[in-house]
């Protein structure tokens, strides 16, 4: 029992966290059962939240996009989403949406980031990188590289 929540019940640990952010299932599972009596009390605890809708897994799939989208690339935000093991159909289509939008993120990104084509074989070896360590596959990064114009083109580098 740690001293942070002393006497808390482990439905209120449970509504504690996700008041603060949405988790997913395997997440708060993780954080609940050093404070569960039995694996059974816990999963009885998760299957009623989820019950009332205070757990899902659609919501924090939707929340992992919201948070990560304007910053990763796809293989970045799957890799977070992989994490959290949830049902294959809403890992899928919560991609499929960042699918229809992976180069006009990549190119505001880099716009924040460099704002103008690289110079040198060095420059564009650095912005490659740059995007790629951010998840953004490769032919993206060089359809941005060369730039070609997208609906990101009114993003600034102040964006």
């Amino acid at each position: 029992m740690t001293g942070r929540l002393p006497g808390l019940s482990l439905k209120g640990r449970a509504l504690k966290h996700l008041a603060a952010r949405e988790h997913s299932r395997a997440e708060l599972a993780r954080k609940l059962a050093p404070h569960a009596e039995s694996p059974e009390q816990l999963e009885q605890v998760l299957d009623e939240l989820e019950q009332r809708g205070f757990l899902s897994a659609e919501r924090f799939a939707q929340s992992v996009l919201h948070r990560k989208a304007t910053r990763y690339g796809l293989a970045r935000v799957k890799a977070e989403l992989a994490q959290h093991r949830l049902p294959e159909h809403i890992t899928q289509g919560a991609l499929q949406q960042l699918r229809d939008t992976e180069f006009d993120r990549a190119r505001a990104v880099w716009l924040r980031r460099f704002g103008e084509p690289p110079a040198t074989p060095e420059d564009r070896a650095r912005q490659s990188r740059f995007l790629a360590a951010r998840g953004f596959d490769g032919d993206v990064i060089r359809r941005v590289l060369r730039g070609e114009p997208g609906t990101a083109d009114d993003i600034g580098p102040d964006a």
